[in-house]
């Protein structure tokens, strides 16, 4: 049995929607197990849902609503999350995934990652790529990643592990004091241990990691994955053979960059270089 926190049903839809499964499970007198075998899924599938850490899907919310005669409740809250989404088409299962990790290790070629990101950095990235988005697309986009990078804030967050190249922290994204900003978030989550980063300097020139962006996702329960992304597109691989070969890469990545250490005072002086 998955031991149910207590949510704020406002601090996001999916929060709200796991308040309201466990109140109608309890209502109806079922612990987690037994309403995950009425829907044919495990009772700590019930408790991810109920704690907001697992996005629920459409199939499973019809299934629960008819185990508990919610009156398709659930599936209409389900189908007004998947409209409200901001993440893009391609990412939403990505993202999914990410909220369950026990462990992610992403490169990250020309931007700060999505976790890192502060709100101006990200309102600034959006505007640059996106010069004819409404405000409204904007808000929405900044407050779909605030809610991403809540995953490093919890009581038990996952290891996260980033190799940057510099390009990520010399690049005057949103102007000078926005990246003194966004680099003194970064040094923040590390001195805190909330994350490893390292950076790949420019100088160093050709390394494993130059193909692009990706993450590597591991799970207690479940095989790792691995996500790609470019542009206007991005890819969930889960084959063994691939995984594996992005992992290889990965340590090659690790053996290139500066240790923590010495990305940490790289970030420092790209801090001072953007205050002067």
């Amino acid at each position: 049995m998955t031991r149910p926190k207590d949510l704020n049903p406002w601090d996001s839809p999916r929060a709200f929607y796991g308040t309201e499964l466990r109140r109608h499970r309890e209502a109806a007198g079922l612990s987690q197990e037994e309403l995950g075998a009425l829907v044919f899924c495990s009772g700590a599938y019930i408790g991810q849902m109920e704690n907001a850490t697992r996005r629920p899907k459409k199939e499973m919310a019809q299934l629960l609503d008819a185990a508990l005669h919610t009156d398709g409740i659930l599936t209409r809250m389900c189908e007004a999350m998947e409209q409200a989404s901001q993440h893009a088409e391609y990412f939403r299962l990505a993202a999914e995934l990410e909220s369950m990790a026990s462990a992610i290790c992403e490169y990250a070629p020309m931007i700060v990652p999505g976790l890192l990101q502060t709100p101006e950095y990200t309102r600034a990235l959006i505007r640059a790529s996106r010069p004819f988005a409404s405000e409204e697309f904007i808000e929405k986009s900044v407050a779909t990643r605030r809610e991403r990078a809540q995953l490093l804030e919890g009581s038990e967050p996952p290891e996260v592990w980033f190799i940057v190249h510099e390009m990520a922290i010399r690049a005057a994204v949103g102007g000078g004091e926005v990246m003194r900003a966004q680099l003194a978030h970064i040094r923040q989550l590390m001195q805190n241990q909330r994350v490893l980063v390292q950076v790949v300097p420019q100088a160093i020139g050709a390394h494993p990691l130059m193909h692009g962006m990706f993450a590597l996702m591991y799970f207690t329960d479940a095989p790792p994955a691995v996500y790609t992304e470019s542009a206007y597109s991005g890819q969930l691989l889960d084959s063994p053979a691939l995984v594996a070969s992005y992992a290889k890469t990965y340590d090659l990545g690790r053996a290139v960059a500066l240790s923590p250490d010495a990305s940490l005072a790289m970030i420092r002086a790209a801090m001072e270089d953007f205050a002067a």
